[in-house]
C-alpha cells in the first residue's frame, strides 16, 4: 500500500491561507548557517520532507537542530565532518547547498551526486568550475558519482556562469563569502532566493552586494557569526494557491504574500479574467467567478519572467480555459511529464519539443493520476479540484516536499480532499 490523495471535485474554494515560508530560501539559508560556529535561528520555516531531510544532513555532520513552531535553531558549533552522506545526497538536490559552506569552513567536502525530481538534466558542472576559479581542485571517481574537493583557502575570482543558475549562484556566494579577496560572479541568477541569502549572509557579517542583478561582488571576509533571520514567503506556494482559487472559480484570501515577487503571473492570470486585489502590504484577494480566457503563449525563463516552478499550474488552468493556449518550457527538457497524466483527465493537450498546445475544455474529468515531480504533483491536485468526479493521486511524496500540510490547507478552504492508501495495482496502472 502507498499514500495517496482522493479528490472529489467541484468545490469552489473559499477562506484565507497563509502562505509558507519558503522552501527555496530555507534550504541555501540552513547551509549558510554551517558557516557561523554558534546557533543561528531562522524563523519562518516550513515544514516540509525536504528541510527535514536538510536537517538530518546537517545532524550527520555534527550539528544539532531544534525545531520550535516555524523556527529552526541550528547550532553549528559541534559540525566536526565534511562528507554528506549518501543516503541524503541521493534523495535531495539541495544538499549540494552544503558543498560550498563546507568547503569554506573545513577547506574541503565530499560527497555524491545528487538526486531530486527528475524533470531533466540538471549538471553540476557549473558549481564545480566555479569551485575550482575560486581555487579548489575537484576530484571524481571512476564511476562518476563521488566527488571529493579540497583547497587550501579559497582565494577570490571573477567567475561568468554559463547558465543563470540560482543553485550555481548561491553556492559559490557562500563560498567566496569567506575567501581571500574579491569574487565578481558574472550572469548570475536573479531570483528573489539568492536576494534573500544575500541579505542573511551580510547580517552575518559577510559584504556582499548585487543580488537580484545579473552581477554579484563578494568581498571576502575572515569569519561569520551567528544570527537570527526571516525566511521570505514561498512564491511558488503563493502562486499554486493563486491558480486554485482561479481553476475552482471560488475567492482566496492570501496572506504572507510578496507580490513583487510573483509578477509573472499576476499580469497572466489577469489576462485570463482573475480578480486580484491588494488588501495591504502582504495580502492579497484572488477572485474568479467565470471561465478563464485563454493566454497565447507562455514561455518559461529565469526570473523575473515566468517561472518554469509554476508551469504545471499554470497548464492545468488552461486546459479548462476558453480557447487555445501555447506554454514553451525553456528551463527543463523533461517537464512535460504531467501531460500525459492531465490527459488521462480528458485535457487537450499535444507536445511538439519543447512546446505544449492546450486546447481548453468546459470541464476536466477525474481519473487515477500519478505525480513524477513536485510541481507536476501540485499541478495535478489543481486539476482533481476542478474535475468532474474522483481523482486518485499517487506519488504523494514529491507533493510533500515543497507544500506544507497540503490537504488541511486546502480542506480548511472548502475542499472534498483526503489522504488515503492504495494498492500497487493503482501504481502500475497509472504508470
Amino acid at each position: 500500500m502507498t499514500d495517496c490523495l482522493k479528490i472529489q471535485g467541484g468545490n469552489p474554494l473559499r477562506g484565507s491561507i497563509r502562505v509558507q515560508g519558503s522552501k527555496n530560501a530555507a534550504l541555501p539559508l540552513m547551509a549558510a548557517a554551517v558557516m557561523a560556529k554558534g546557533r543561528t535561528t531562522l524563523c519562518n520555516v516550513p515544514d516540509l520532507a525536504d528541510i527535514r531531510t536538510m536537517i538530518l544532513i546537517i545532524e550527520s555532520l555534527g550539528g544539532v537542530v531544534e525545531r520550535s513552531g516555524d523556527q529552526l535553531i541550528l547550532d553549528t558549533g559541534p559540525i566536526h565532518s565534511n562528507k554528506i552522506p549518501e543516503e541524503y545526497m541521493r534523495k535531495m538536490r539541495s544538499s549540494l547547498f552544503l558543498l560550498g559552506p563546507l568547503i569554506a569552513r573545513f577547506g574541503g567536502a565530499e560527497a555524491n551526486l545528487p538526486g531530486g525530481c527528475a524533470i531533466g538534466e540538471r549538471k553540476i558542472d557549473i558549481h564545480l568550475s566555479g569551485f575550482e576559479q575560486l581555487g579548489a581542485f575537484v576530484q571524481m571517481d571512476e564511476t562518476q558519482s563521488n566527488l571529493q574537493i579540497t583547497v587550501g583557502r579559497l582565494t577570490g575570482a571573477n567567475i561568468r556562469l554559463s547558465y543563470p543558475s540560482v543553485g550555481a549562484t548561491e553556492n559559490l556566494m557562500m563560498a567566496a563569502a569567506l575567501a581571500k579577496g574579491e569574487t565578481i560572479i558574472f550572469n548570475a541568477a536573479c531570483e528573489p532566493e539568492v536576494q534573500d541569502l544575500q541579505a542573511m549572509l551580510n547580517q552575518m557579517g559577510a559584504n556582499i552586494e548585487g543580488a537580484g542583478t545579473t552581477t554579484i561582488r563578494i568581498q571576502g571576509v575572515e569569519r561569520l557569526e551567528p544570527v537570527r533571520y526571516h525566511v521570505i514567503p514561498d512564491r511558488i506556494a503563493a502562486g499554486t494557491w493563486m491558480i486554485a482559487a482561479g481553476i475552482t472559480r471560488g475567492e482566496l484570501q492570501l496572506e504572507g504574500v510578496r507580490t513583487d515577487h510573483i509578477g509573472s503571473l499576476i499580469h497572466v492570470l489577469k489576462q485570463s479574467g482573475v480578480e486580484i486585489t491588494r488588501m495591504d502590504a502582504e495580502t492579497i484577494r484572488v477572485r474568479m467567478m467565470k471561465r478563464p480566457k485563454a493566454v497565447e503563449r507562455i514561455t518559461t525563463a529565469p526570473y523575473p519572467l515566468f517561472p518554469t516552478d509554476l508551469q504545471a499550474q499554470l497548464m492545468v488552468f488552461f486546459t479548462v480555459a476558453d480557447g487555445k493556449s501555447i506554454m514553451r518550457e525553456t528551463v527543463f527538457e523533461r517537464r512535460f511529464q504531467h501531460v500525459e497524466m492531465l490527459r488521462r483527465m480528458s485535457a487537450e493537450i499535444s507536445v511538439s519539443g519543447s512546446s505544449a498546445v492546450i486546447q481548453g475544455i468546459s470541464r476536466l474529468n477525474g481519473a487515477q493520476v500519478r505525480a513524477t515531480d513536485l510541481r507536476a504533483g501540485a499541478g495535478l491536485i489543481l486539476a482533481g479540484l476542478a474535475a468532474r468526479g474522483t481523482t486518485i493521486l499517487e506519488g504523494i511524496h514529491h507533493v510533500d516536499r515543497g507544500y506544507e500540510h497540503v490537504v488541511d490547507v486546502l480542506s480548511a478552504c472548502g475542499a472534498d480532499i483526503q489522504r488515503t492508501k492504495t494498492s500497487l495495482l493503482l501504481t502500475e496502472t497509472a504508470s
